[in-house]
């Protein structure tokens, strides 16, 4: 075989464009679909037509001229480039015959695109052998289309190692492909030359490897309780609730959770480092991460650049994210115009959205007309948000009918949404395996839920352990739960843990139960108080009642009088009561007793016993026995016993 051609020789002289920095050769690359990719070679369409002819000519006349292999290749490349296969084939033959390797090269491509693969890839041997990063790339991939990647690999291997940045990713794919750890190398490799993609993949690689909140495997996950209170099932089916996309890389909804959720930014640092690179070459998918990655940091405005990037190029999941951005800043009418595109495009999460907003706006038909859309592109929420739909609407056969597709088809909210109706049906056995089933999906509502129905059977070890479960993944009411039973057993310590967790949560009665336990401390009656005022500023009555105990005892009357005046205009005879005893004291026994007499009507004692010894001295004996009766009634025992003798004391002056 002749001498190959000097590379360098001919780049230095400038019969051969030079690659642009990728370690590729100059020639058109195998494969089309790379040839235009990150990283190939130049295009010959990039010239201006006039330039390009006079390059043609130029090239033209040197061959005839010198007869020079380099310059037969250069003609044959340009005329490839061109689209003249006839024309380049002859020269290219000539010059691979005098031992031109990038002739050799370029004949393979133009066989190659002719159909005849084989023939293509014994050119493309010759050539790589020769030291051709780009042959030795094409033969790689030629290998690897037929199966025999240890052949692919060698030939991927000899390309990257030669600095193309083509192989270079070539490798990587098929090393990912094997989950072999290597492939990070190689697409970092590619990517340190430019190719877009693997910046995206490398991006993605990084990415994955930051950590999350988020609990560990075998843990509950999912979105927070929605349960209705303590001892209330949750969420309620007729509740509206918009439900995303699930699923890897194909929801907006999870790629923004999954940003929001990292915990180690240094981690994530690199990954956007790449995600820009990429984006900035045009690649959607990168811009689109990238938005997720500035939103979650707060940086919306950029965020809504690279979404706005992605979704001009056709990233239906980047028009669905712009969508989210504006609704969030109160534009719901360009949220809608770009859901709907993105909608239009396939994307169910967008689709969902839009129905969301219909529903929230009482337009039902629309909601489930867009509700469809999201179950026709294979949004298995779109039964589900169906099925809440129809709930609302009191249609609950319909709503059982969609919550039942959508948990058989594996959506741990929708066979949560079943159970409860089934169970507020009255059927509980029906109920139960579809709490199970969503519970071990990983439905933290459902965890809450078994932990009800089980408790509701006296099966309090089981009870126990699903609210147990339940508050380990953050369920408030689970987590006041739990802490109700460590208090009956004794445990303060772990009891007030879980109180803490639940207070985070936004539970009143976990911040009043917390503030009844700091108050058998003397040395914690600052905190405790705290606590009372929180659950009382959020309507709790006992806590209304016990915080104007504590003010009052302090002096504090007019605060006192507040806060029991708040606790009895919610229905609270105990603070009812309490305001009468503080009002008589003031001097303003009229209305005390007005305050009694609502406390007593509802079941109050003492309240009873105040009553008839007001009217005792007032004289009004038939009233006081009247009280007297109501508080022997009422209790408790000592309250019962002085209003008993206090009865036959006005009976005796009844009857003197």
């Amino acid at each position: 075989m002749g001498l190959m051609g000097d590379r360098t020789r001919l780049l230095a002289t400038r019969r051969l464009v030079e690659a642009p920095g990728d370690g590729s050769d100059q020639e058109p690359q195998a494969f089309g679909s790379e040839a235009a990719g990150p990283g190939g070679s130049a295009d010959a369409g990039d010239l201006s037509t006039d330039a390009a002819d006079l390059e043609l000519e130029t090239a033209r006349r040197r061959a005839e001229e010198s007869g020079d292999p380099a310059a037969l290749s250069m003609l044959g490349a340009l005329l490839l480039r061109r689209g003249d296969l006839d024309g380049a084939e002859r020269h290219l033959r000539a010059a691979t015959a005098d031992g031109d390797r990038s002739a050799a090269n370029n004949l393979g491509v133009l066989l190659h695109q002719r159909g005849y693969a084989d023939e293509a890839a014994s050119w493309w041997r010759v050539a790589a052998v020769a030291g051709s990063a780009a042959a030795a790339h094409a033969l790689g991939r030629y290998h690897r289309e037929r199966g025999d990647e240890p052949a692919a690999e060698y030939w991927l291997r000899q390309s990257a190692e030669s600095g193309h940045a083509l192989g270079a990713y070539a490798l990587a794919d098929l090393l990912e492909h094997r989950s072999d750890v290597g492939a990070e190398r190689w697409f970092r490799s590619a990517a340190e030359r430019g190719h877009r993609e693997a910046a995206y993949r490398l991006a993605r690689i990084l990415d994955g490897r930051a950590p999350r909140r988020g609990t560990g495997p075998g843990g509950l996950g999912g979105l927070d309780g929605l349960g209705d209170g303590p001892g209330g099932l949750g969420p309620s089916t007729g509740t509206r609730r918009y439900a995303s996309a699930g699923g890897v890389d194909t929801s907006v909804r999870d790629l923004r959770a999954a940003a929001a959720g990292r915990r180690d930014e240094s981690a994530a640092g690199e990954a956007e480092q790449w995600y820009r690179q990429a984006a900035a070459r045009g690649h959607r998918r990168a811009a689109l991460h990238l938005g997720t990655l500035l939103e979650a940091r707060g940086e919306i405005q950029e965020a809504g650049r690279w979404y706005l990037t992605s979704a001009k190029d056709g990233e239906s999941r980047a028009a669905c994210a712009l969508g989210f951005l504006l609704r969030d800043a109160g534009d719901t009418e360009s949220a809608a115009i770009w859901w709907r595109r993105a909608a239009q495009d396939g994307d169910g999460n967008a689709a969902n959205a839009l129905g969301a907003l219909h529903a929230d706006r009482g337009e039902s038909q629309q909601a489930e007309r867009w509700y469809r859309a999201a179950l026709d592109a294979g949004d298995v929420n779109g039964a589900y948000n169906l099925g809440l739909l129809c709930a609302e609407q009191g249609r609950t056969a319909q709503a059982e009918q969609w919550y039942r597709r959508a948990a058989y088809a594996g959506h741990q909210e929708a066979a949560n949404a079943l159970a409860v109706l089934l169970l507020q049906g009255g059927d509980s056995a029906g109920a139960e395996p579809w709490f199970s089933k969503a519970a071990e999906a990983g439905s933290v509502d459902a965890a809450f839920n078994l932990g009800i129905l089980y408790a509701g059977r006296d099966e309090e070890q089981s009870a126990f352990e699903w609210y147990e479960r339940a508050a380990a993944a953050g369920h408030t009411d689970a987590a006041l739960q739990v802490a109700m039973v460590l208090l009956r057993d004794g445990e303060d310590e772990e009891a007030e843990r879980h109180l803490r967790v639940a207070v985070r949560g936004g539970s009143a009665e976990a911040a009043f139960r917390l503030g009844a336990l700091l108050d058998r401390d003397d040395e914690t009656w600052e905190e405790c108080e705290k606590w009372y005022e929180h659950a009382a500023r959020q309507g709790h009555r006992r806590a209304q009642v016990r915080l104007g105990m504590l003010v009052a005892a302090r002096g504090d009357v007019v605060e006192a009088a507040h806060w029991y005046r708040q606790a009895a205009e919610a229905g609270s005879r105990n603070g009812a009561f309490n305001l009468g005893l503080l009002l008589a004291r003031e001097g303003s026994e009229p209305e005390a007793a007005l305050w009694w007499a609502r406390a007593a009507q509802a079941g109050h004692g003492r309240a009873a016993l105040r009553l008839a010894l007001l009217a005792a001295r007032r004289g009004n004996l038939a009233e006081g026995q009247h009280w007297c009766a109501r508080a022997v009634e009422l209790g408790p025992a000592e309250v019962a016993e002085r209003a008993a003798r206090l009865r036959d004391a006005l009976q005796q002056e009844l009857s003197a």
